[in-house]
């Protein structure tokens, strides 16, 4: 199991900057951590990860804006937010990938509770 503490979450303003944290804890090692993102009526989806070689991975439309790093531990990632757009309101849900695979041999995946973005114009 693994869980998760998400802080961050606010109110920005179109231009400025928000800063995300998520830190796991549990039982079990994560290979990849990151962020995804969800609206109401939307499908979550994917914004940002780092794996445990601190290689990073962004969707398009956040790359040059957004910046995902871990601590030393490797068990708490942040999601740096600058240059925020309306677009980028959302709940921003912190997820993990383990080594261990389901009946499918996908890697088990944990999220987090979300935390709500509200970037006013």
């Amino acid at each position: 199991q693994v869980q998760f503490v998400e802080s961050g979450g606010g109110l920005g303003q179109a231009g400025g900057s928000l800063r995300l944290s998520c830190a796991a804890s549990g039982t079990v090692s994560i290979n990849v951590i990151g962020w995804y993102r969800q609206v109401p009526g939307k499908q979550r989806e994917f914004i940002a990860s780092i794996n445990n070689a601190d290689n990073t991975n962004y969707v398009d439309f956040v790359k040059g804006r957004f910046t995902a790093s871990r601590d030393s531990t490797k068990n708490s990632v942040f999601l740096q937010m600058d240059r925020l757009e309306p677009e980028d309101t959302a709940v921003y849900y912190c997820y993990a990938d383990t080594p261990h695979r389901d009946v499918a041999g996908v890697s088990v995946r944990y999220w987090g509770q979300g935390t709500q973005v509200t970037v006013s114009s």
